[in-house]
């Protein structure tokens, strides 16, 4: 038997406007610019220029009782409670048949983002069945949104067009130069073929209807391994070395180091010297050439030279931090406060829909059009207004705390600090504080630091004071670069003489710390 039942909930939900805000909270300065022109691109009545600008329209036609700061506002029509649009008109059922108003708007002044030739805006050009029914956020949902959104293909110089164009150059037959390409669009972006020959041979059967044997693939990719750069298409670690070494001038440093490679890898990676010395029967100086020789080469072909997939990034700045004899000062990047407003045209065209004795069924959709797009700016600007505040609260309250640091540019005067002592601080969710940290830098006198750098636990001291975790971390390092390379230090030792230094701590946290570092253990880091 069915029944019907009644259920109350209460359930939070972020709002549009609250959404849009943590998206733009999270991105970076480099990625705001890039957003902005995004909704610009989407939003007509959004447009770049300072909100306080006079407006050169003509705003007689105004009536006699609104009041001065009414008239010079363009958002205040619509903000107003004078507004007619929610007593007089109604949200359109259907406007897939919609073409356009039938009256067209008044011809407003140029704007320096409007010519004359467009002062006569069709909104047909604009409208859709997304955007009437309410304001749709970059990303949200299927459509087309997302295909906007996806990047450009990088039409650069790659390393798979270098390669390509050697194979071409090659004297191979068309059927060798069909397995050569297969090879090739089989690289990594490291330079290594990490594919077993058999399954590209199956490859090339389901794809270009091609019968090969593995010993035809394999001749083919001894041709691709001589192209440039050195130890391309090698399929592990010990061939990509050989095939670098097979280029160098023949002598016995040479051989010695090739025999180490091909025979004794495995000692060699673990650093066991004494073995390969041993084995080979080699002299200090002849073992320490050969080892020199094997670290001058390049573990990674795939990303040396103009043609590798790897690209300088650059990092930019989101706040820009000054010392004037003791005394910082915080400042937004520049990028990071646009000059934004709403359209003035576009407040002038809802203002004469608004007042249009005509009130069909078109113009109400026009009128509904133009109002969700105002508001949809008005959301925009807000939000950005919005970041930039939280953005110079938390770097202020992050500043206030590691003072010391930023004045003097020393590591060990970095105090401990959690995003919860910066929530607590400035009011916000931790999550907010997250937001901020994981994806913003600030340029000081001593460099440009990510945000999240001065974020630390703390470690006790025999004084019963907690010193930053990052204070540890370049004790540690220090003592790992000035250890004798012939016997490095290892981490019970390292334990011992920071405890001798007044730091309370284990041996497992001395090795968390020294992996953090990117340092490796005792016996890797010896040398000869």
């Amino acid at each position: 038997m069915q029944r019907l039942d009644l259920k109350q909930l209460l359930s939070q939900k972020l709002s549009p406007q609250q959404i849009q805000f943590i998206k733009l909270l999270q991105i970076p300065t480099a990625e705001l610019e890039t957003r902005i022109k995004e909704e610009m691109e989407v939003n007509p009545a959004l447009e770049e220029g300072d909100a306080d600008e006079p407006e050169d329209q003509d705003s007689g036609d105004d009536d006699d009782d609104r009041d001065d700061a009414d008239a010079d506002d363009p958002d205040a029509e619509f903000d107003s409670d004078n507004s007619t649009l929610d007593e007089d008109f109604e949200e359109p059922a259907d406007v897939d048949d919609y073409d356009g108003p039938t009256e067209a708007p008044p011809e407003p002044e140029p704007t320096k983002e409007e010519g004359p030739d467009n002062a006569d805006l069709d909104l047909s050009d604009y409208l859709n069945d997304d955007e009437i029914a309410g304001y749709k956020m970059q990303g949200d949902g299927p459509g087309e949104e997302e295909e906007r959104e996806m990047p450009l293909a990088d039409t650069s110089g790659s390393l798979l067009d270098a390669l390509l164009d050697q194979l071409h150059f090659t004297q191979l037959g068309e059927r060798e130069e069909a397995i050569g390409q297969q090879l090739i669009g089989s690289i990594d972006g490291d330079g290594y073929i990490r594919r077993d020959l058999a399954a590209i041979a199956n490859d090339l059967a389901f794809s270009q209807n091609l019968e090969v044997a593995v010993p035809e693939i394999e001749a083919v990719l001894r041709v691709v391994q001589g192209f440039d750069p050195a130890g391309i298409a090698a399929r592990d670690l010990p061939e990509c070395l050989l095939l670098q070494l097979e280029r160098r001038p023949q002598d016995a440093t040479t051989e010695h180091a090739e025999q180490i490679i091909g025979t004794l890898f495995d000692e060699f990676s673990k650093k066991h010297y004494a073995r390969i010395q041993q084995k080979l029967d080699l002299e200090d100086d002849e073992l320490k050439e050969a080892v020199g020789l094997i670290l001058k080469l390049n573990p990674k072909p795939g990303g040396a030279g103009p043609t590798g997939p790897g690209k300088t990034q650059y990092l930019m700045p989101d706040f820009i931090l000054t010392n004037d004899n003791g005394e910082l000062s915080l400042t937004l990047n520049a990028r990071n406060a646009p000059e934004l407003r709403v359209s003035p045209a576009y407040t002038e065209m809802f203002r004469t829909y608004d007042k249009a004795a005509k009130k069909d069924q078109k113009m109400k959709e026009a009128v509904s059009f133009v109002k969700q797009k105002l508001d949809s700016a008005k959301w925009f600007i807000d939000a950005i207004r919005q970041r930039q505040n939280t953005l110079l609260r938390t770097m202020n309250a992050i500043v206030g705390l590691q003072r010391d640091f930023f004045i003097e540019g020393d590591e060990t005067k970095l105090h401990p600090m959690i995003l919860k002592d910066i929530a607590l601080q400035i009011g916000m969710d931790i999550s907010t504080v997250s937001r901020v940290a994981n994806s913003k830098s600030v340029q000081t006198e001593f460099g440009i630091y990510p945000l999240k750098y001065f974020f630390s636990e703390g470690i006790a001291t025999d004084s019963g004071e907690d010193v930053s975790s990052r204070e540890v971390k370049s004790i540690l390092k220090d003592l790992i670069d000035k250890e004798n390379k012939s016997r490095p230090l290892a981490d019970d030792k390292l334990e011992k003489m920071l405890n001798a230094r007044g730091y309370n701590i284990a041996r497992r946290t001395v090795a968390k710390y020294r992996e953090q570092l990117n340092i490796p253990v005792a016996r890797l880091r010896k040398e000869l």
